[in-house]
């Protein structure tokens, strides 16, 4: 899937393909040296010109994705916002009952809301710090806070369920 994004303000033309669990990657259509696994929602692990990063990619509730790489952390925008209207995770999208996940391993250091608390769309839920950052996690919808599965001082793994909102 072709994609054009634009990260630190300058606009790039990307291209993914997805082979059962392998992602190719072509930069302004140039192939890259590049092999991306995805290792949870959220989390790639990707080997670039023989050197291995693990990415962590969080959307936000403004459509924008936020990508982390060890100390290094950029706000990519999807400017075609069809090309990713099936991974965006905004208001408009989420439905129903939703889990909130962990985008990262970490550990819980702050808690927003408490259960049966009404929450909106974009609203902080809990604050997880991973590699000395701290990333505010916010709700995709406007509801309830049904079950919070952390507690305050307690490690997170990439994945694992945080928050149930309804």
């Amino acid at each position: 899937m072709k994609y054009e994004v634009r990260i630190s303000g300058k606009t790039r033309r990307v291209e993914i393909d997805r082979d059962v669990d392998r992602w190719r990657i072509s930069l302004d259509d140039s192939p890259v040296d590049a092999d991306a696994r995805e290792l949870a929602p959220g989390t790639f692990s990707i080997l670039l010109n023989g050197w291995a990063y693990e990415v962590y990619v969080t959307p936000g509730s403004d459509g924008t994705l936020t990508v982390q790489a060890g100390h290094d952390q950029w706000k990519v925008e999807v400017i075609d916002p069809r090309a990713w209207q099936g991974r965006r995770h905004g208001a408009a999208d989420a439905e129903g009952q939703q889990q909130i996940l962990a985008p990262m391993p970490g550990k819980v250091i702050r808690i927003l809301v408490h259960q049966g608390a009404q929450v909106t769309a974009g609203q902080g839920l809990l604050v997880v710090e991973a590699m000395k950052m701290q990333n505010e996690i916010r709700s995709p919808k406007n509801g309830v806070v049904q079950r919070l599965d952390v507690k305050e001082g307690q490690a997170v793994n990439a994945g694992q369920v945080l928050v149930w909102i309804d």
